[in-house]
């Protein structure tokens, strides 16, 4: 990295004489860089100085820095080799790899149920009123951050404030503990897509070892025999409790290994693995099947949900508007929540997968495709779901109220249950759980993503010298969350999987959230990430996505976080039929706090850490960006924290040095 100062008494023409000398210094590095390349060496290349890797596209209005050979010359020591930074091969890959990130299990188990318990049809309002205000400019500020910045959560969080470098450890830290329970969920659809290759299907009837004496099979049956028929469990219920889960009566007892679901579980990581273990150069390529396949299953599911009789019932359920529920708070709270659930605002996948971006990749669009595909497939999702709800409602003689759930207790029991009475119902199921296997694979690989990156961003060049191949890393990574996910394939696990998933995101993500987005729009502050965008593009975001971020969402956060407090209940399985013991949910807070806790102690070691005489220096020192120059070139930022965008990257009045930086 080259040398500034501030002595103003610098002759001219010394000026012009090094200018001429980093110029050619510049065109000798890129001719050695090439070379390099011809010879096969495409994982690094020595920098030296800034220039050397400088490449500028200039016209009228702007100057765009290109993708450099060589990235973070900032923190690279003399003479120390610095790693090229993979990017997609095209922008297809990207948004495909954002989409199916997004749009996952949620959207086939979570949205339906939620729109119908807000309001039927009048949750649209709120869901999109909250998409455009909170939704679209997080999910652009998040792109924008990972972009610039080129790192991950960590990394990323640190370059723009390190005293909230915390929340991007919390962030992969919520994605290593979802990482270990999303991937068990992949498993029993794996284990559900073997079983449908069988004739009858093994959920269809109750004449198997595992059903008991109350199975009901789901035939009719007429208004005298509801009382009998209420208290027993459905075929598919009992198939998975006592047949896939082979569940224990508690969490006090885990039982023994469940080995089949172990071998699916190890297929299942063996699968992320693959699509991870070379970058973005594999997971790119994966996602032109994980990311649009989906969508023909659920056109299919849509054309057979729609012609089932009674599918109507479950499409007025679905769609009907509960005008009065406009006015309950909760409801806007649920709508905000799903939008940053659907969208994974503050798990970190998006900002990881926008590092690997195109340093002049212009972003509004991408956002605009990324969160209008998720809300459309939620909507599909939705007419999918009830549609089938309604044909189950029809076919058993019970209300949709009475066959309507979320989470597992949908996916593996009532559409099991509906598939069973399909013509060809074999057909129908292995494309539903196809379907499943996709929708969640894309999720799990984005999620896993997270993590690798924030190591290598950390550790790269400890990772280049001992582990030398990528592989070895995504190897470890997965082998490790695949151990720590084992307590979940026990006969108990199913009662461990409901408190981690309760408490490793749903308690956590909204608190990191709030701290990202303070972090970010209020500290290192939201005009200077606007002028980010366009040193990135050559355009600033726009007045109301810029509102957005300073006032609308930080708000809107807070609001979800205290509505979520205030709501706050002990999980509970099975529709509350059984609790947990004081000391497991003791356990969940115990899980939560690994990330809760990882914003106040980095903190704390960032004042610690931070230059300065007394805790109010160390204070101001600690919330200033370490951002002094381009993260893509290296080129030294103008008053203005801009290194290409007008006369920037020419005129060396505009240029300043670290001290006139740090005081700014």
């Amino acid at each position: 990295m080259r040398e500034l100062t501030s002595n103003k008494e610098q002759d001219g023409n010394d000026q012009g004489n090094e200018k001429s000398e980093t110029s050619t210094n510049y065109i000798n590095s890129l001719e050695n860089i090439a070379n390099n390349q011809t010879h096969g060496d495409n994982s690094r290349a020595t920098a030296n100085t800034a220039e050397n890797v400088l490449d500028l596209k200039m016209d009228k209005n702007k100057v765009m820095c290109k993708d450099p050979l060589v990235v973070g010359t900032s923190t690279n020591k003399p003479g120390e080799d610095a790693e090229v930074r993979d990017t997609w091969a095209n922008k297809v890959e990207f948004i495909l790899a954002c989409i199916g990130n997004v749009v996952g299990l949620g959207n086939m188990w979570r949205f339906p149920y939620l729109c119908y318990k807000s309001g039927g049809g009048a949750f649209l309002i709120p869901y999109f009123i909250m998409l455009v205000v909170c939704g679209i400019p997080l999910l652009y500020m998040e792109l924008a951050v990972g972009q610039y910045t080129r790192q991950g959560p960590i990394g990323a969080m640190h370059k723009i404030c390190p005293l909230f470098k915390g929340t991007g450890l919390a962030t992969v830290i919520m994605s290593f503990l979802l990482s270990t329970y999303y991937n068990v969920i992949i498993a029993w659809a794996l284990y559900y897509l073997i079983n449908s290759f069988m004739d009858p299907l093994p959920w269809e009837g109750c004449n198997n070892d595992w059903n008991s004496e109350l199975c009901w099979n789901g035939t009719k049956f007429n208004s005298s025999q509801d009382q009998e028929e209420n208290n027993k469990t459905s075929a598919p219920q009992e198939f998975y409790d006592n047949h896939l889960l082979q569940m224990t009566k508690g969490i006090e007892n885990f039982g023994t290994m469940r080995w089949e679901l172990l071998g699916c579980l190890a297929v299942a990581w063996i699968l992320v693995y693959f699509c991870l273990w070379k970058g973005i150069k594999s997971s790119g390529k994966v996602v032109y099947v994980t990311a649009t396949l989906p969508y023909l299953f659920i056109g299919a599911f849509i054309v057979r949900a729609l012609t089932l009789p009674g599918s109507e019932l479950g499409l007025v359920y679905f769609f009907s508007p509960k005008w009065e529920t406009l006015l309950e708070a909760k409801v806007w709270v649920n709508a905000a929540a799903q939008n940053f659930n659907s969208i994974g605002i503050a798990f970190g996948s998006l900002m990881a997968f926008s590092s690997y971006n195109r340093f002049d990749n212009r972003l509004m669009r991408d956002t605009l495709i990324i969160s209008l595909t998720d809300a459309i497939t939620c909507i599909l999702a939705g007419i999918c779901v009830f549609g089938t709800l309604g044909n189950l409602a029809f076919e058993q003689g019970k209300s949709v109220d009475e066959v309507v759930s979320s989470g597992p207790g949908l996916v593996f029991v009532a559409y099991p249950a509906a598939l069973s009475k399909m013509p060809f119902p074999q057909v129908w199921s292995v494309i539903f759980f196809s379907m499943l296997l996709c929708l969640g694979i894309d999720s799990q690989f984005a999620t896993v993503e997270v993590i690798i990156t924030s190591i290598k961003d950390a550790y790269g060049r400890w990772i280049r010298l001992h582990l030398k191949r990528h592989e070895v890393l995504v190897l470890l990574v997965c082998f490790v969350s695949f151990i720590c996910g084992l307590p979940n394939v026990m006969q108990g696990g199913i009662y461990f999987f409901t408190l981690i998933d309760y408490y490793a995101a749903a308690i956590s993500l909204m608190y990191i959230a709030f701290f990202e987005v303070i972090a970010i729009v209020w500290v290192y502050g939201a005009n200077r990430l606007a002028r980010n965008v366009r040193d990135m593009t050559g355009e600033l975001p726009n007045y109301y996505i810029r509102g957005c971020w300073m006032v609308a969402a930080p708000c809107l956060i807070m609001a979800i976080w205290i509505f979520s407090l205030a709501d706050y209940e002990a999980p509970t399985y099975n529709k509350g039929q059984y609790i947990f013991p004081g000391w497991s949910i003791g356990m969940g807070w115990a899980i939560s706090c690994l990330s809760l806790l990882a914003i106040p102690i980095l903190a704390v070691v960032a004042i610690v850490k931070a230059k300065g005489n007394n805790i109010t220096q160390k204070l101001k020192a600690s919330i200033k960006s370490p951002i002094r120059e381009c993260p893509c070139c290296g080129k030294m930022l103008n008053k203005q924290h801009e290194a290409h965008h007008g006369t920037a990257a020419n005129n060396p009045d505009n240029e300043i040095c670290l001290e006139q930086l740090t005081s700014d």
